[in-house]
């Protein structure tokens, strides 16, 4: 699951502090690394049985991520004002959750979680459309700031079978329990929670750190620039069928802080069928996913005389922009799993809360360390291609801007991405992995790359 924010055409803010005091900045996140889960795992105060009561009632969580990434020099025959930096750099980012949960009556519960977050993405989360860090904010931070990441309310109904499962905010939305059941969730929290979950590429603290591997890039999914949005959501499961449908707050400008209250023409709507099934007696899911999003987009076509001038020309009125997309998850062996997904967007108008891509395809495979007698730890390795429709390439082309991507020029190609992490376990609660990312044609640029890009990440939870 991940919170992005938004770049785009719009002034960002300037990293003041990170030119002068990078190691101090880094020194100052590894401490709150290693202090917050020092914090959080020493006894309770108050009693080892009245605090696992208080845990079981409240059934909070903990997780806290600092990771460290660095491009090296690529070749570049120019750059604008959105492209990745050809000269190499070095970036951190640092969140620390609470996440919790307290029941209010029989099927009913109320989730809520805290984030805080602080640090910057390579070229402040910009040059590339499948960008290399899931914990990167395009709001990027030089000191620690605070959002309610989530706020909501779940009600399950069980259809003619009794039964309260214990509920965990990490899974409480996008479930696969087979039981009979209708689960409605109304409140504020990301739509990646309950739609296009991926049991090996779903997670950038944990898995695989692209955003083309962490959802559907080519879904535009509904968010403000931090990464959620208001909305509800209805699941009815049946067996080994799920149907999920939910209507969605979509941003007031392309991918701000405000929402747009103009219900009536602004909103997002997404469904998915899921099937699980079993092959060979190991188990796997294909999720079918499609989308309506109506917001103030600008057209590309119309923008080409003047590309600068797209979100002006998407005040004027509504647009739509729809698409599918495509997920599949299988079990090969105990200790090894495979995964793809295909997005297609019509990509006639303005992307307008993610990032810039209309086509999709990604595949992979995760592998435990049952073998080598680590069973914590985990190995992935996975590729992708991402591309953009015919009217998108001419208005890049011609100078402009999306959220992530913009060279002031184009010679376009795929953007192909490469992906390997291995995910050390050190004890119960914590991982260290090193990533390696290989990003050819970045922004669908012929002219730019390849980019070779590496991370190290360190992740707690409890």
């Amino acid at each position: 699951m991940q919170l992005w924010g938004h770049a785009g055409i719009h002034a960002r803010p300037e990293n003041t502090g990170v030119a002068r005091l990078p190691v101090q900045r880094a020194e100052w996140r590894l401490r709150w690394a290693v202090i917050l889960p020092c914090l959080f795992l020493t006894k309770p105060l108050l009693g080892q049985d009245k605090a696992s009561s208080l845990f079981q009632a409240w059934d909070i969580h903990f997780q806290s991520t600092l990771v460290g990434q660095g491009a090296l020099p690529f070749p570049a025959q120019y750059s604008g004002l959105n492209s990745l930096e050809p000269h190499g750099e070095v970036k951190d980012t640092f969140s620390f959750d609470v996440t919790g949960h307290v029941r209010l009556w029989r099927g009913a519960e109320f989730f809520a979680d805290v984030l805080s977050w602080q640090g910057y993405g390579l070229s402040k989360t910009l040059g590339v459309a499948g960008f290399p860090n899931g914990e990167a904010y395009r709001v990027g931070k030089t000191f620690p700031d605070a959002i309610v990441a989530r706020a909501y309310l779940r009600e399950q109904i069980f259809l003619g079978e009794k039964g309260d499962p214990a509920a965990d905010p990490k899974t409480a939305l996008g479930g696969s329990n087979t039981k009979r059941r209708l689960i409605l969730s109304v409140g504020h929290f990301p739509v990646t929670d309950v739609f296009d979950k991926n049991a090996y590429a779903n997670d950038p603290r944990t898995q695989f750190m692209n955003w083309a591997l962490v959802t559907n890039v080519a879904w535009d999914y509904p968010a403000n620039t931090l990464g959620v949005t208001n909305g509800a959501s209805a699941e009815l499961a049946m067996h080994s069928w799920t149907a999920r449908a939910g209507i969605f707050q979509v941003s007031r400008v392309s991918n701000a802080l405000r929402m747009d209250w103009n219900l009536p023409h602004a909103w997002s709507l997404a469904g998915e069928l899921e099937k699980r099934h079993a092959l060979w007696g190991h188990p796997g899911a294909l999720r079918l996913l499609s989308y309506d999003t109506h917001a103030h987009m600008g057209n590309y076509q119309e923008s080409l005389p003047d590309p600068q001038l797209i979100s002006l020309n998407g005040q004027r009125g509504y647009r739509s922009k729809y698409g599918f997309g495509i997920n599949l998850e299988q079990e090969v062996q105990k200790d090894l799993g495979a995964f793809a997904r295909l997005g297609w967007s019509d990509g006639k108008n303005q992307t307008w809360e993610f990032t810039d891509v209309d086509r999709m395809a990604s595949a992979g495979i995760s592998l435990k360390g049952e073998a080598w007698r680590r069973p914590n730890d985990a190995a992935g390795v996975a590729g992708v291609v991402n591309g953009i429709s015919a009217a998108h390439r001419q208005f890049l082309a011609a100078g402009g801007l999306g959220i992530t991507v913009g060279d002031g020029r184009l010679d376009y190609g795929k953007e192909e991405i490469l992906e390997a992490y291995y995910s050390f376990a050190l004890g119960k609660h914590v991982f260290v992995s090193p990533d390696f990312q290989c990003v050819a044609r970045p922004a669908y640029n012929r002219d730019r790359g390849p980019a070779p890009i590496y991370a190290l990440r360190l992740h707690w939870e409890r």
